[in-house]
């Protein structure tokens, strides 16, 4: 998928665990790791949200668009 997801950077950033986000967040552990490992299929704005907040970051600063690597055809 075209869209990285750079949570573990804001955690490192932030020295915070994976749990503290979760919990301060608001959604569970699993959930978190769904959308930090990037299999998630969509977020929600409220989510994103509330992850910038405890965060102190931007949107962009979680998520960015990467090509996708071109096939020759």
């Amino acid at each position: 998928m075209p869209i990285a997801v750079d949570i573990d950077v804001m955690l490192a950033r932030r020295k915070m665990s994976v749990g503290e986000l979760a919990e301060r967040v608001g959604i569970t552990p699993a959930n978190l790791a769904v959308l930090k490992n990037g299999r998630a299929k969509a977020v929600r704005f409220t989510t994103l949200a509330a992850l910038c907040e405890v965060l102190e970051c931007q949107p962009g600063d979680l998520l960015r668009w990467e090509p996708e690597d071109a096939v020759d055809g």
